[in-house]
């Protein structure tokens, strides 16, 4: 039995390299990373970065548990690679007594190790943040932090096709049943697995069920001294309008080191592949960035800040809020949506989605 696995971003690479740890004959398709994202003309993925923030941590408690399972597996997944992608830097959520509140419980929930700390306590551990007065915070020391996005994808992939699994680099026009119509020809396969994030929609040629919204978020240039001073930095998410979260220093592939922060001020719709190719190419909004820039100089009025820059990305949004994975056939799976949460938990949501297709084939053989 042959698996195509179409989309070789966080969920797709995930949900390969459980296909392949089976022994499932796995084909991971999906095209490389531009070299230049401002004049590509094709597909386009979100996880060309450096950082996104880890953390079981969360309001709702199914996402607790995604995460749990996913961040359990991240040194199987660096031992298997041998490529490093997350670093325990500690991850902080701070707002209103009654927004915490349903973090514990939810943490509580699924025996989440976290520190809870009053508006004192948060000044006193972070004296660089300048909370609202009314903040209290959870607090994860252990097993949480940030992930490289692009090292984690790496890391996948590597290990599926250590596995076995077998990549065809290239774009995916189209997907029917277990037939994947790529820039390069047809493919045929017995089972197919499609996690083309914001693309899904359009590849599989079904009226939209995503929301796929634009995203800016905005680099803060920090020098040595500056780094060193922040060594200690969780990454955060706090309570906002704009629902923001802070990365703490990162070294990017330029040599250089940024503080990274998101949270846009409202939702813009992309419709269609046209208009998310055009987002990705325009490389954000210079009015979110600079909206980006008056936050983080409130929440850290000391931050020295040597240049700010920005770029784009989107996500993916279901009507649930949670994510689409299921069976649209005895042959086809679909896993996609990761509600701006997707990253920390991407092998737990491959894995499901790798289940499903195992599930058929256990049927079928």
């Amino acid at each position: 039995m042959k698996v195509g696995v179409v989309g070789a971003g966080l969920m797709g690479s995930a949900a390969a390299r459980h296909l392949a740890k089976a022994g499932v004959d796995v084909t991971l398709i999906g095209p490389a990373e531009p070299e230049n994202k401002r004049t590509h003309q094709g597909t386009f993925g979100s996880h060309y970065d450096e950082g996104r923030i880890t953390r079981h941590n969360a309001v709702d408690p199914f996402w607790v548990e995604v995460s749990k399972a996913s961040i359990a597996r991240y040194g199987e997944i660096e031992t298997e690679s041998g490529i490093s992608f997350f670093s325990e830097t500690g991850a902080l959520m701070a707002g209103s007594d009654t927004w915490i509140a349903q973090i514990d419980k939810a943490a509580q929930m699924h025996g989440v190790e976290s520190h809870m700390l009053d508006a004192g306590g948060l000044s006193e551990t972070f004296p660089y943040f300048a909370f609202d007065p009314g903040f209290s915070g959870a607090y994860e020391r252990r097993r949480a932090g940030h992930v490289s996005p692009r090292r984690l994808v790496a890391a996948q992939q590597a290990a599926a096709f250590k596995h076995g699994a077998k990549p065809v680099v290239t774009e995916v026009r189209h997907v029917s049943e277990a037939r994947v119509r790529t820039s390069d020809g047809l493919l045929e396969f017995d089972h197919v697995l499609v996690a083309a994030g914001g693309w899904t929609d359009a590849i599989l040629g079904r009226d939209p069920q995503l929301d796929v919204y634009a995203r800016t978020v905005a680099f803060f240039e920090v020098d040595a001294a500056e780094a060193e001073r922040l060594k200690t930095m969780p990454s955060l998410v706090y309570e906002a309008p704009e629902d923001p979260y802070l990365l703490p220093p990162i070294l990017y592939p330029d040599g250089k080191t940024y503080l990274k922060l998101g949270g846009d001020p409202e939702d813009v719709r992309l419709d269609g592949p046209g208009a998310v190719g055009d987002w990705f190419r325009g490389g954000g909004s210079a009015d979110v960035r600079d909206r980006l820039e008056e936050m983080i100089r409130a929440l850290m009025p000391s931050l020295r800040i040597e240049s700010v820059s920005m770029d784009a990305c989107v996500t993916s949004w279901t009507t649930s809020r949670l994510p689409e994975i299921r069976a649209l056939s005895d042959r086809l799976v679909v896993c996609t949506g990761g509600n701006g949460a997707g990253a920390k938990c991407s092998d737990e949501l491959g894995r499901r989605g790798a289940a499903l297709i195992l599930e058929n084939l256990g049927d079928t053989e």
